[in-house]
């Protein structure tokens, strides 16, 4: 396991997610199109805002539209415009989404709900880089770069033939899979400590951590849902909490035993999984008190910031806390998405809500 790394609000330290990490930066210097897959709530469009932001087209605009979302009847006026007089209602021009993302970005969101006309429209502008407005006569070149998204098996799909299979090889040439987060260790800890922060600060409570019992729920949960589920929870509890600490009972989870691993692990690879969650349970519990948490954990102080560096964790601490040389950097954020950008301010230290890009590993 590598140290804890922060992509914009994308909080993660284990493996799945760092592997993420690295295709994010792989991919958004290219201008290939890109198709990220995973159940909902996994991050696909943040993960797409990321690659934008980190393209040679960040100062173009970045255009989302979900195609699943859009009756079928508007969906073709919206992804590629219409002249005036083309259809009924249509008392003006109007661009498209794939117009509007000239120079920039356009993210479809569900492109597995293309119907077959406007699948053969965008493989044609995947090809070409053409495209004409409904009723119009013009061709259109734009220059727009394609992020695609879907929770559904194309491969299925196309099957099926309810999905072209020569667009899913076009759209696929890049492909990210976002795992979901029952898959991805301690990081739903590390994403809850921040949603907490977040929140908290957003509704004006001074609320400061998870009892023991709530830490335990939110590690034994499956999380079908994922980050998105988490989130909302998070927010809910903060709701619903009535002293410094969220309650099992706050988070609206019940008592759910531990899942045991269902496959080996390196020694390693162990020992580092244990050390992060004692970690972030002590950090919580303890509120970023260094002598208590170093108290707890039996470790003396120098050691606990050793570690604390080692996977990512010592923004959880206080900044007055922090012992010389260590301060959190932080630098220039990218994106606001995973979590809400009103909460970013947090109590008692730096925000949590500003990433930590590692100059290692992001421009």
């Amino acid at each position: 396991m590598r140290e804890e790394e922060v992509v914009d609000d994308m909080v993660g330290a284990s493996p799945a997610i760092c592997a993420v990490f690295d295709m994010i930066n792989k991919v958004a210097m290219t201008e290939m199109p890109v198709l990220l897959t995973g159940e909902t709530g996994t991050g696909k469009e943040l993960t797409a805002q990321a690659i934008h932001a980190r393209s040679r087209r960040k100062h173009g605009p970045f255009v989302p539209i979900n195609c699943g979302a859009i009756p079928e009847n508007l969906l073709e006026s919206e992804l590629f415009g219409h002249e005036r007089g083309a259809f009924t209602g249509a008392v003006q021009q109007k661009k498209g989404k794939l117009e509007a993302a000239d120079g920039g970005t356009l993210f479809l969101d569900e492109v597995g709900d293309l119907l077959p006309s406007l699948q053969v429209k965008l493989l044609r502008f995947l090809q070409e880089g053409t495209c004409e407005r409904v009723g119009a006569q013009e061709t259109l070149r734009v220059d727009s770069r394609v992020i695609a998204a879907t929770n559904v098996d194309l491969k299925s799909a196309i099957d099926q033939n309810r999905f072209r299979e020569d667009l899913y090889y076009r759209l696929g040439v890049l492909h990210i899979h976002l795992p979901p987060l029952r898959d991805r260790g301690e990081d739903a800890l590390l994403m809850a400590m921040v949603f907490l922060k977040q929140a908290a600060v957003a509704a004006h409570k001074p609320i400061r951590g998870y009892s023991a019992q709530a830490i335990d729920a939110l590690r034994a949960h499956s999380w079908p849902g994922n980050v998105r589920e988490l989130s909302n929870r998070v927010r809910r509890a903060v709701v619903m909490s009535e002293g410094e600490e969220i309650t099992r009972q706050d988070l609206d989870l019940a008592g759910e035993d531990l899942q045991a691993a269902d496959s080996l692990d390196s020694l390693r690879a162990a020992h580092q999984r244990i050390e992060t969650e004692l970690l972030v349970q002590a950090l919580s519990l303890h509120h970023g008190n260094v002598s208590r948490i170093a108290r707890d954990l039996k470790v003396s102080r120098s050691t606990l910031y050793r570690k604390l560096r080692q996977y990512g964790l010592e923004k959880f601490i206080p900044t007055g806390a922090r012992p010389a040389g260590t301060a959190k950097i932080t630098r220039k954020r990218a994106v606001g998405a995973l979590a809400h950008e009103n909460g970013a301010v947090m109590h008692e230290e730096a925000s949590v809500g500003v990433p930590m890009e590692p100059a290692s590993r992001l421009p």
